[in-house]
């Protein structure tokens, strides 16, 4: 390990694990590709991280970690850098996968694991990274071929990005609060097991609150937050006033979560205690629970800033901060009375709060019937011209079948009379021909008649005188007989 990881705290050390092994970690001065500070520049870039409870302590430090460019760390034909260590980075992990998922993710390569710890990077609030060390340098190449650039689900767009790591650098550490004297010393045992954290019993996993366990009990951990100190690395967004949207002095109401700012702000918060009656209040920094009615704060529990973990409030016996001074039946007698006077209080208090909550629905209920009615109504209302719209289309509809029938049957007649017709017309033509066939006929006989009559009269004269002069006339009046019988 470089010098500068020497600041780290002993026990529970962020680094106590990590620096078991400095080879692995740190440079060797002897490396060939340590030899100078500029050719080291050339090929690393430089990520601040840090880890820990932020209300109790913060480690931070600076991970040396290989660039993506591939054709400046190594010109070999598998890409990968010269002089690299079983020691890799997995940076912007999505914050909503859990441990368990993580574990789960690369269950592959899980026995080949000594140890992996989570850190998260400087601007970036959603996302953290895992510091892994391998077994063998075989493994940690075949777990960066196999899982660098690959997604982490099917589901989702974000890939898994693999930086080999140069060295680790622990820059210091800032507490927050004391730590208690149980949580001074890092027990060497899983929290979970109680078996000792041995490597060679299984990987060990860091949380980000630097809390240790073995990889397959973690595993087995669905939940983001830690096991110990229930510390959430996927921590919520930043709060804003409802009204204002001011992020100080901030307020939430227990009873609907409605967040509001406080009295010397704008006073939001006090305003939806005075239009709801919501009389109870929790300040999001302090996670204390103000009650508007009584004026006066009505918690129970709060947060130990020494652990992070929920501790009961216990009020000050008397003014000199001694209970030797009273009789121990008459402080048994007191700390009965107060308990009950807390019971009371509280049943009261949650009688007084479910009545109100009772009214507040039944009123929502209430309007959500009387709403659900004027829409029925509505309804109905626009579902009467709708029916006499039916039965007008329905009417329309049978006309039109009614009318599309008929007109079938019309089209279907016109076609039998255009054939009658033709046939008429033929009729008729072949009436007229013959017609004026007989007329020719008869005018071509007439013709022939004024013909004979005519040659007839020329001829009658001479004979007639003639018969006259023999006295025979009645043979020429049988010869015109006989023609006109023939005609």
């Amino acid at each position: 390990m470089s010098p500068s990881s020497s600041t780290a705290h002993a026990g529970a050390s962020p680094g106590e694990v990590f620096r078991s092994q400095p080879a692995i970690i740190s440079g060797d001065p002897s490396d060939s590709s340590y030899s100078s500070s500029s050719s080291i520049s050339n090929i690393t870039q430089a990520f601040p991280f840090s880890s820990g409870n932020p209300r109790i302590e913060e480690t931070r430090g600076i991970m040396l970690l290989y660039r993506d460019d591939a054709d400046v760390v190594s010109t070999s034909p598998s890409h990968l850098p010269v002089g690299r260590k079983p020691l890799v980075c997995v940076l912007g992990v999505p914050n909503h996968m859990t441990y368990a998922d993580f574990c789960q993710f690369c269950g592959s390569f899980i026995q080949h694991i000594l140890e992996m710890r989570i850190v998260r990077n400087d601007g970036m609030e959603d996302r953290y990274s895992i510091l892994i060390r391998f077994d063998s340098q075989d493994s940690t190449d075949d777990f960066y071929k196999h899982f660098n650039g690959s997604r982490f689900s099917s589901l989702e767009v974000e890939a898994c990005r693999i930086l080999f790591t140069v060295d680790v650098q622990y820059t210091g550490s800032i507490e927050h609060a004391q730590a208690s004297s149980g949580s001074s010393t890092e027990q060497p045992s899983c929290p979970v097991c109680l078996e000792r954290l041995d490597q060679d019993m299984g990987g060990i996993l860091t949380t980000i609150c630097n809390h240790s366990f073995h990889c397959s009990c973690i595993s087995k951990w669905t939940d983001s937050s830690c096991p110990v100190c229930r510390y959430c690395q996927q921590q919520p967004e930043k709060s804003n006033c409802f009204v204002c949207q001011t992020s100080e002095n901030l307020w939430m109401c227990v009873i609907c979560g409605f967040v509001g700012c406080g009295r010397y702000k704008e006073g939001h918060a006090i305003r939806h205690w005075k239009d709801t009656e919501h009389c109870y209040s929790l300040e999001l920094e302090t996670q204390r629970v103000w009650d508007y009615a009584g004026d006066n704060y009505v918690h129970r529990l709060i947060q130990s800033k020494t652990d992070g973990k929920l501790v009961e409030l216990n009020p000050p016996y008397n003014e000199c901060g001694s209970c030797e001074c009273v009789d121990s039946g008459f402080s048994e007698a007191l700390l009965n009375s107060k308990v009950e006077a807390i019971v009371n209080e509280y049943n009261e208090l949650l009688a007084t709060q479910l009545e109100n909550q009772k009214v507040y629905f039944e009123l929502l209920l209430q309007e959500v019937k009387e709403g659900t009615e004027r829409e029925i109504s509505n309804a109905v209302e626009k579902a009467v011209p709708l029916k006499k719209m039916q039965a007008k289309l329905d009417r329309c509809v049978k006309e039109k079948k009614f009318l599309d029938d008929l007109n079938e049957n019309l089209l279907k007649n016109q076609e039998i009379w255009k054939a009658k017709i033709l046939e008429a017309e033929e009729r008729e033509k072949k009436t007229l021909k013959l017609k004026d066939d007989k007329i020719s006929d008869l005018e071509e006989q007439l013709r022939d008649l004024m013909l004979y009559l005519e040659t007839g009269k020329t001829v009658e004269q001479p004979s007639i005188s003639n018969e006259i002069k023999d006295g025979t006339a009645l043979p020429a009046s049988i010869e015109l007989s006989q023609p006109s019988s023939s005609k």
